[in-house]
């Protein structure tokens, strides 16, 4: 017998401790190299653990759920072990039904259909007794994601062994009751522990509260001028680029221009210290079925709108897919979060510490306003810049996000700088 051990990888500094999720292989079962065995969730990003080397699962000795630091022995490998027979003996069984077809391929080529679904996704499918082959995955290379799972518990999708079962009785949206749980008629509950990263996300927002002086101040920008430059060239654009022109490369580009002329609300606060950056790292906030996360735009102000739009459209998908690494959402100088995208009119967003004020964008409307002595119809669009006091005045915060205005209201000026 030749073991190896299967440790947990490293953590960044921030990080001291990690969650174990759920095992994709039991004690027992053959393992190929580089297969993932199991995610680890940090309360930053999630880990995947790859099979150091190939052989049979001898031991797990960390469980589903256990709290581990970097470098703990979490399983065994038996490189010259052989799979247990009642592993494959499972496959036969299977075999008369045509759906069973697909996974019985996958178990003969050493992987199961339940390695295609996401950390969150293989929760939801867990808790209401869903096979991934139940759900059309719509992630990369089929994988089904969180929202694949809820799209098909709320179209009522059953497990394929249980289509004939009665009916379970309604559940809280996005909430499956957990098997066994005691019958509360028409109002049903569930405790869930927050994942880490939502626990991380809680710490931070009452640190950003308690500790800044948090301010905010609004403007309106006529969105016109970008969406006709955008209209002209977007065409051109993608062709060249192989991505479409988006609206938040003008507002990255906009805070960028502001921030030159105002350093101070690209700062930190750092004990009795003004922190004043020389680059500019703009953090956007994108949703994920882990909770929000801000990954960073490095040197953004070295970064061509094509540039800026392959990194976002490169960090959605990653956050979709649980993907992003610590490194990427690390640092930042100032944050944008665009709440428009789910319809918000006007908000005030909460700083993002260290950092000292971060960009609220919202839904672009048609609205009446005035313009030389005339009503007119105009897409309009709220922005919100909240700001710590400690260190940017009202003037500089103002000036800030009229100047951000006035790039948007005219783009030209981001050509000349001015």
């Amino acid at each position: 017998m030749s073991i190896v051990e299967v440790k947990v990888p490293q953590l960044s500094e921030s990080v001291a401790e990690a969650t174990m999720l759920t095992w994709k292989k039991k004690a027992g079962e053959a393992v190929a190299v580089d297969e993932i065995l199991i995610e680890i969730e940090t309360d930053k990003v999630v880990l995947e653990v790859p099979a150091p080397s190939a052989g049979v699962l001898a031991e797990i000795v960390q469980p589903d759920g256990a709290t581990v630091v970097a470098d703990q022995l979490i399983a065994k490998i038996d490189t010259e072990g052989k799979a247990s027979a009642a592993a494959p003996a499972a496959a036969p069984a299977a075999a008369p039904a045509p759906a069973a077809a697909p996974a019985a391929a996958a178990a003969a080529t050493g992987g199961s259909k339940s390695d295609v679904a996401m950390p969150a996704a293989a929760k939801l499918l867990a808790d209401n007794n869903l096979k991934t082959s139940d759900v059309a995955g719509s992630g990369k290379d089929g994988r089904v994601t969180k929202g694949d799972v809820l799209g098909a518990v709320a179209s009522g999708a059953k497990p394929a062994a249980a289509v004939a079962a009665p009916a379970a009785k309604p559940a809280l949206p996005q909430v499956a009751a957990p098997a066994g749980a005691p019958d509360l008629g028409e109002r049903p509950e569930q405790r869930v522990p927050m994942s880490r990263l939502r626990a991380r996300i809680a710490e931070r927002l009452i640190q950003s509260q308690s500790t800044n002086a948090i301010l905010t101040t609004f403007n309106e920008v006529n969105m016109a001028p970008v969406m006709e430059l955008r209209k002209r060239f977007q065409d051109s654009f993608t062709k060249e680029h192989g991505v479409k022109l988006g609206f938040m490369s003008f507002f990255v580009k906009a805070a960028v221009h502001a921030l030159k002329k105002y350093p101070v609300i690209n700062a930190s606060v750092d004990g009795n210290d003004i922190l004043y950056h020389g680059y500019f790292d703009i953090g956007i906030a994108v949703g994920s079925p882990r909770g929000l996360v801000v990954p960073i735009l490095r040197n953004a102000d070295q970064m061509s709108f094509a540039d800026i739009e392959k990194k976002i459209a490169e960090y959605g998908k990653k956050a979709q897919d649980g993907k992003l690494g610590i490194e990427e959402m690390t640092g930042g100088t100032f944050s944008i979060s665009n709440g428009g995208t789910f319809g918000s009119m006007l908000s005030t967003p909460i700083i993002n510490p260290p950092q000292s004020a971060i960009l609220g964008v919202h839904a672009t409307k048609d609205r009446a306003v005035v313009e030389n002595g005339q009503i007119v119809i105009r897409p309009m669009n709220y922005l919100a810049m909240s700001y710590d006091h400690r260190i940017i005045d009202g003037r500089e915060a103002v000036l800030g996000l009229v100047a951000m205005k006035e790039a948007l209201e005219d783009p030209s000026r981001l050509l000349f700088d001015i």
